[in-house]
This record gives C-alpha cells, sequence and structure tokens, in this order.
C-alpha cells in the first residue's frame, strides 16, 4: 500500500501527518545518564564499585535503580563548604560546620537502600547534618522530617535545601533521641551519626514492618550499621550489616 501526498498541504494538516508518522517509528531509548555532570556520574560509578565490593559485608550486591537515580539526581556540592567543592563527587565525607562530616555518598546510597524507601513513605532523619541524606531520600519518598542537635547545621542544611526546592523535607533543631511524635508513626527512620544503644522512642515510633537504620557502638570505638524492624506484635529484630 503506498501513499502519494500533495507537494503542499494545509499546515495543520501536515503537523498531524508528522505527528502520526513519528509514532509509528521505534522510538530510541534515552540514557538517563546523559543529564548527569561528568564529576557526579564518576562518583556513581564508584559508588557502583564499593557495593559490589562490600556485598559479602553488607548482603546488597546492586543497589536499585530508584536509589542510583536519587543519588544521581542530588547535587552534592550544594551541601559542601566551598572550600571543598572542588572535591564533592569523591566518594569520601568532606568536612562541613561545627566539627562535622557530610557523608560518604556510599554510606549514603546503602543506608537508603537499607529502608526499601517507597513513594508514600513518610521517613525520618536524626542527624540531619548538611542535608544531603535527607535530599537524596526525599527523591524517593513523600515526605522526610528531619532533627538536627546542631542549631547551626540544621539552619545550613535548611536552606540549602530550600534552595533546592525540596519542599517535602522538613527540618528543625533538636535533640533527636526523642523522635518527633508529633509526626509518628514513620515508615521508616535513619540514624545518620552513632548511639551507644538504639533509643526506644525510635522504635515506638516506626510503623510495624518499617526499619529504622541506625550505626551503634561506643564513641571512637567499634560500630555496627543495624537494620532494626518491629512486628505488629511489638517484637524487636535487629540485623547487623556493615562495621562502621
Amino acid at each position: 500500500l503506498s501513499l502519494q501526498l500533495p507537494l503542499q498541504m494545509p499546515l495543520q494538516l501536515s503537523l498531524l501527518l508528522s505527528l502520526l508518522l513519528s509514532l509509528a517509528l521505534p522510538m530510541t531509548p534515552v540514557d538517563a545518564s546523559a543529564d548527569i555532570p561528568p564529576e557526579r556520574q564518576a562518583m556513581l560509578n564508584a559508588v557502583r564499585a564499593s557495593v559490589e565490593e562490600s556485598a559479602d559485608y553488607t548482603g546488597i550486591e546492586k543497589l536499585s535503580d530508584a536509589v542510583m537515580d536519587a543519588l544521581g539526581a542530588v547535587p552534592r556540592e550544594a551541601f559542601v563548604p566551598h572550600a571543598y567543592r572542588h572535591q564533592a563527587y569523591r566518594n569520601t565525607p568532606l568536612p562541613i560546620a561545627a566539627g562535622q562530616t557530610i557523608s560518604q555518598p556510599l554510606i549514603v546510597a546503602l543506608m537508603t537502600e537499607m529502608l526499601e524507601p517507597e513513594p508514600g513513605d513518610v521517613m525520618l532523619e536524626v542527624g540531619t547534618g548538611s542535608g544531603y541524606q535527607a535530599a537524596v531520600l526525599a527523591q524517593l519518598v513523600k515526605q522526610v522530617y528531619s532533627i538536627e542537635i546542631v542549631e547551626e547545621l540544621a539552619d545550613t542544611a535548611r536552606d540549602a535545601l530550600q534552595q533546592l526546592h525540596y519542599d517535602n523535607i522538613t527540618v528543625r533543631a533538636g535533640d533527636g533521641y526523642a523522635g518527633w511524635p508529633e509526626h509518628a508513626p514513620f515508615d521508616g527512620i535513619i540514624v545518620t551519626a552513632a548511639a551507644d544503644e538504639i533509643p526506644p522512642p525510635l522504635l515506638q515510633q516506626l510503623k510495624p514492618g518499617g526499619k529504622l537504620v541506625i550505626p551503634v557502638g561506643e564513641h571512637l570505638g567499634y560500630q555496627e550499621l543495624l537494620v532494626v524492624e518491629v512486628d505488629s506484635n511489638g517484637k524487636v529484630s535487629k540485623r547487623s550489616k556493615l562495621p562502621v
């Protein structure tokens, strides 16, 4: 069957035929990494390799596409002091204010993966720090509530997140040991600073089946990253995932 068209035709008809022909042609897949800056892509490659190398410890052989996409979507340099921005995409922690650090991208990715976030989830973060972990998590869930004990860090992180238009992150200064009961229960809770023990209020604010990801251990001593779950009967189960 052949179709002969006049050399000239009304513009509306021409546009309609062009649209129909384009729909009939096979589509070229879009490269998801095409819009990611090269430095950030190099960081993603380093994280991916590190996950494979640490699989024996973590049990995670590969990060989900959703977590990798979230990591690739966040401009880490926005959460790093100007003096260190040239190092923003190294797979290492970096200094921030108040003697603290921005977490290594590998750890951010692993902790996010361990939470198993879903689009409708409401999460609690204890230890906002730079705001980078909250930004990555906010790509994947409905809402993130984040608490930071150092007011200077809470203010800086809030400003950075607002400049990037993260409207689904709420930051406040305070002691995260008590959680944030006004917004509980949470689908997941992530704690970014090591605790001597698992704070009971956090367990009480976790939905049944939800996960608490937390480093536990002595200050400047041995610490391990735990995934903690509470079932519908209140039974607590813990899994050690990684020495930190």
